[in-house]
């Protein structure tokens, strides 16, 4: 499968070792690895980086390799439970995050064409995934704009 913007083809990249059941060493009770995922939540962390926290630092210093295996849920599916989950849907949170960052370059740097292409191949995206989420994740009449987008993420 080709990328997106470009004719090029992507790279393979690695896969989980295959595992049924979470390793012997790392016996830590579901609840308190739910309570540790939405503290985290609450503190900012997307759930990208709440995974890596819990592999890293772990519960009460007991890492967690896999949350899955451990409690039977993604990260996504505990932090919806618990009403912890953002308002904006991750994918689309990044996307927009860069579109800013691409536009305040633009504004500062107006010759740069390189960018100017990249910050037309995000908002695409953005406008795609915006169509995919419409009516359940988003709002119905919900369109992106830069200064919408500078809003929702300023909060």
């Amino acid at each position: 499968m080709a990328r997106m913007h470009t004719r090029r083809r992507g790279s393979s990249g690695s896969d989980k070792p295959a595992a049924d059941e979470p390793p012997e060493w790392s016996d830590v009770d579901e609840d308190a690895i739910e309570e540790r995922v939405v503290e985290l939540a609450e503190e900012g962390h997307d759930p990208s980086v709440i995974g890596m926290k819990l592999r890293d630092e772990g519960v009460k210093g007991t890492p967690i390799p896999d949350i899955k295996l451990a409690t039977g849920k993604k990260v996504t599916e505990i932090l919806e439970e618990n009403g912890a989950d953002g308002d904006l849907p991750t994918d689309l949170r990044n996307l927009m995050e860069r579109a800013i960052r691409l536009r305040e370059h633009m504004a500062e740097n107006p010759q740069d064409h390189q960018n100017k292409r990249a910050l037309q191949n995000t908002e695409a995206k953005i406008r795609r995934l915006a169509d995919y989420y419409r009516g359940d994740e988003l709002d119905e009449d919900f369109t992106y704009s830069y200064e919408m987008a500078a809003e929702l993420l300023e909060e």
